[in-house]
């Protein structure tokens, strides 16, 4: 009987070309205004393709609204960011280049910016045969953020039959994860990121809170549809032991103390502390690679 749980699979061949200037562009603090913030600060590569905080801090300073998902992996998702409100890296990166509160900046001031540069000026005509252009900068960018697989996690070859590749504990935990039902919403490639779900089901999350934000009304805060508070696109558990702090909001670095949340919210279920202990080695199994290299987590690098 098939597993509800398919391993990741390599990007495939792209136009290398396209990748290259996208991750220049997504490196390059100049397309923010004032050349602030890139792409890269709150989606770090180097670590886990977040940035280890429970909220991004703004060009302007200030804490933002949510908790920034990793870019890993979010070409697997069937809608982007944590209300999905996003159906295209093309639609998203927009709306993030020219938000105020993000990189706050303008078409005609970043592309002037480019169109002086005199490498970009090369390599958007070798690509495009064009000067840098809002549609050249956007397709450079998705298809850079679309090569952000990271396969050959322990669990994936054990998925492929490389029975060893995870220990007998991080197995039982795989179970446990199946027979209490949290495979119902983390399933597939992505071990979630393709529906939407209530966060509270059995209990309120934000029962105790001296005020419910509108990051926390979730889709209900786009659509006003009353069956869309409190919903959020589920999120991808690939690599999630090194992409703390979690949920929306960042409310806990503990992965373990994170389970617990889900199974009281949204299974109605108190774990005790060994089942939660080899869920947990479990999701630890999820970590991929990228570029041949686990990823490792914001943690592992306090200094950074």
């Amino acid at each position: 009987m098939g597993e509800p749980i398919a391993p990741v699979t390599d990007a495939g061949s792209a136009d290398q070309a396209r990748i290259a200037l996208g991750e220049r562009l997504f490196n390059d603090p100049r397309l923010s205004h004032g050349d602030t913030v890139a792409c890269s600060s709150c989606h770090r590569l180097d670590l886990s393709g977040d940035d280890g905080q429970p909220r991004s801090v703004a060009a302007s300073g200030e804490r933002l609204d949510f908790n920034a998902p990793t870019v890993f992996n979010a070409a697997l998702d069937f809608r982007l960011n944590w209300r999905g409100n996003f159906r295209s890296f093309e639609e998203q990166n927009e709306a993030a280049l020219l938000d105020k509160r993000l990189m706050n900046t303008s078409w005609d001031e970043l592309l002037a910016k480019l169109r002086t540069d005199p490498d970009y000026s090369q390599s958007f005509a070798g690509v495009y045969s064009a000067a840098p252009g809002r549609t050249g900068v956007l397709d450079a960018l998705a298809a850079f953020q679309r090569s952000l697989v990271t396969p050959d996690a322990p669990f994936d070859r054990y998925l492929k039959g490389e029975r060893d590749a995870i220990t007998r504990d991080e197995e039982q935990g795989y179970r446990l994860f199946k027979a209490y039902g949290c495979i119902a919403c983390h399933q597939g490639v992505n071990v979630g990121g393709n529906l939407f779900q209530k966060f509270g089901i059995f209990q309120d999350p934000f029962a105790g809170q001296k005020t419910v934000t509108t990051a926390d009304l979730g889709r209900f805060a786009i659509t006003g549809v009353e069956a869309d508070r409190h919903v959020f696109r589920v999120p991808s558990l690939r690599n999630v032991a090194v992409t703390a702090p979690y949920f929306h909001d960042g409310r806990t670095a503990s992965l373990g103390d994170a389970v617990r949340i889900m199974a009281r919210n949204q299974l109605g279920r108190e774990l005790d502390w060994r089942d939660v202990n080899l869920i947990v080695q479990f999701l630890g199994t999820l970590t991929g690679r990228y570029l041949g290299k686990p990823l490792t987590s914001a943690a592992d690098h306090p200094q950074q």
